[in-house]
């Protein structure tokens, strides 16, 4: 197991294509200056102790003494062990509404971005617990896989807008079935599933994701739901370039107001065993469905990681700096031994 733990230094690779191209770029001008003098064998005759072999090999050997040291700049890491590490936790899908409806303002700033706030707050309070991330509108995709990497849990939890879906609609029963299979084939009771969204949906639709939630319940999976906007409806603003340009309206120029469905979330929840919490602006409720996943039995999961890791760098170093001394030791002079045999040679022809 081995890792690089300066990655950017590996940008300094592409100085070298440049020093090849420089030194093509000065040998072909210096044997153009050399012809406008004269010919070339006799200006050869007249400097004989520059050697051209030598000036490649010198130059070949700077080439790999500065590639050992960026390599040793990047700092190679080997890992010595690897250790079984157990933690508990339970396994948790959230399922985010980002139809047009959750950008009604009836939460700072946004339904949408209220909920993203909180979701970020909630990946802080996690421990040992996994975590992965649906989106949904009017088809249901995967945003995260379910994961333990908090990190990258926000990474992506920042790249969610209303755009990133682009079926409108309030599919809850495919974001419901959708992590169902997330969760994989493992049995036991420590798997959740958190919906936040405003319900606005048809009637079909709701009756399909209530079944979603029975069926999920089956496999002793609970699903809880947050209520987010208001009962009384909100107009949909135009966005753009972040700044409100009107309100949607419907073919008949009337103003698109969205209510929260409170009603089919709490026939959601009450069917997997699961509780209904309605967001206000100061409290999305997450906190409440974290203590009621709190009570599932956790399961106990292993990993393998890679521990103790050692510096290799020092390797990498004393490499380059041995090529760059043969390198300074290099002359670039014809030896003597060389010198001798070619001027025999001169007198013999």
């Amino acid at each position: 197991m081995f890792k690089f733990e300066n990655h950017i230094f590996f940008y300094a690779f592409a100085i070298i294509p440049i020093c090849i191209a420089i030194y093509i770029w000065y040998i072909y001008s210096s044997k153009k200056k050399l012809k406008k003098l004269g010919d070339s064998q006799l200006i050869s005759q007249l400097v004989p102790e520059v050697s051209k072999a030598k000036k490649n090999t010198k130059f070949i050997l700077f080439l790999i003494g500065f590639s050992f040291l960026i390599l040793g700049l990047c700092n190679l890491q080997t890992g010595s062990k690897m250790q079984d590490v157990k933690r508990e936790g339970a396994d948790i899908m959230v399922c985010l509404d980002v139809s047009n409806s959750m950008m009604a303002q009836d939460l700072t700033p946004n339904r949408l971005e209220r909920a993203k706030i909180a979701i970020e707050n909630m990946i802080d309070k996690l421990q040992g617990d996994r975590l992965g991330i649906v989106v949904f509108a009017g088809e249901a995709y995967v945003q995260l896989p379910i994961t333990t990497d908090y990190s990258s849990a926000k990474l992506f939890l920042e790249g969610i807008s209303n755009k990133i879906v682009p079926v409108q609609g309030t599919n809850i029963a495919d974001a419901i079935n959708l992590s169902v299979e997330s969760f994989g084939k493992d049995e036991g009771k420590n798997k959740a599933i958190v919906i936040i969204t405003d319900g606005e949906n048809n009637e079909e639709a709701n009756e399909s994701a209530v079944d979603a939630a029975e069926e999920a319940a089956k496999k002793n999976i609970v699903v809880h739901t947050i209520g987010v906007g208001s009962e009384t409806g909100v107009p949909i603003p135009n966005i753009i370039d972040g700044v409100v340009s009107g309100y949607k309206k419907d073919n008949a120029g009337n103003t698109v107001v969205t209510k929260l469905d409170a009603k089919i979330l709490q026939d959601i929840s009450s069917a997997s065993n699961g509780v209904y919490v309605q967001a206000t602006s100061s409290d999305i409720g997450l906190d409440a469905i974290l203590n009621k996943i709190a009570e599932l039995d956790k399961k106990q999961l292993e990993s393998k990681m890679s521990t103790d890791y050692e510096d290799q760098f020092q390797w990498f170093l004393g490499a380059a700096l041995l090529f760059l001394i043969i390198e300074s030791l290099v002359s670039e002079r014809v030896s003597k031994l060389w010198k001798k045999l070619n001027l025999f040679n001169n007198a013999k022809a």
